[in-house]
């Protein structure tokens, strides 16, 4: 915008400011968003020193430069959105905002309803206070059970956490949607471009007031 920067790593916005270099100007870049269903042993790190598969190797050749937003342990799967759309990306993973994760997790063991009943209330984690948006029983099997879980918000392992907590190891963790994405039929390891009815309800759905949250004494 016409300011020269000589500090190193100064922030820019590339959609919204002119940038020149030696007095050419940068093109904006074209945003793009993706929808990847992530495998298990796929890590979401932009930089893996292991060298092990990342959910960008995922993504067609010819992709801009990318990156995800949020995240999900190697040993989880599902729907992952990676776009370079930087301040969308901030927005929707941002607790302020309140956008909403649906996963689907298979435990060992029956859940009963007190322990579903101290998901809601929520617990004392090392960051803070967490609880489950909403959570109920999706299906019953001989030795566990699949919960549907909603988040709001996203620390570090959390809906592992929760659930060791309440007595029930995680088996199998598949996060199905992020705000309006759904994941469908979206083979996994896939990856698919959302369309623009999509990537403008991602925008609605940050620019939507929060919702109020009680929280339990």
């Amino acid at each position: 915008d016409g300011e020269v920067v000589t500090e190193l790593g100064t922030r820019v916005q590339r959609q919204q400011q002119e940038i020149r270099v030696d007095g050419e100007r940068l093109p904006r870049p074209k945003l793009v968003y993706y929808a990847v269903n992530k495998p298990t042993g796929v890590v979401s790190t932009a930089n893996d020193p292991a060298g092990r598969p990342r959910v960008i190797d995922l993504l067609p050749p010819d992709a801009p430069r990318v990156f995800n937003v949020g995240r999900l342990d190697m040993a989880s799967e599902g729907l992952i959105l990676v776009t370079n759309d930087g301040e969308l990306a901030n927005q929707l993973t941002h607790p302020s905002h309140g956008v909403e994760k649906i996963y689907h997790v298979q435990v060992a063991g029956h859940v009963e309803t007190e322990a579903l009943q101290t998901l809601r209330r929520g617990m004392h984690l090392a960051e803070g206070y967490a609880r489950v948006k909403h959570v109920r029983i999706k299906s019953k099997r001989k030795k566990s059970t699949v919960l549907e879980m909603i988040l709001d918000e996203g620390r570090n392992r959390e809906i592992r956490r929760l659930l060791a907590r309440t007595g029930h190891k995680v088996q199998k963790l598949i996060r199905v949607a992020v705000g309006p994405v759904r994941l469908g039929e979206l083979p996994s390891g896939a990856v698919r471009q959302l369309t623009r009815e999509e990537a403008r309800a991602l925008r609605a759905a940050v620019d939507a007031p929060p919702r109020s949250k009680g929280r339990p004494r």
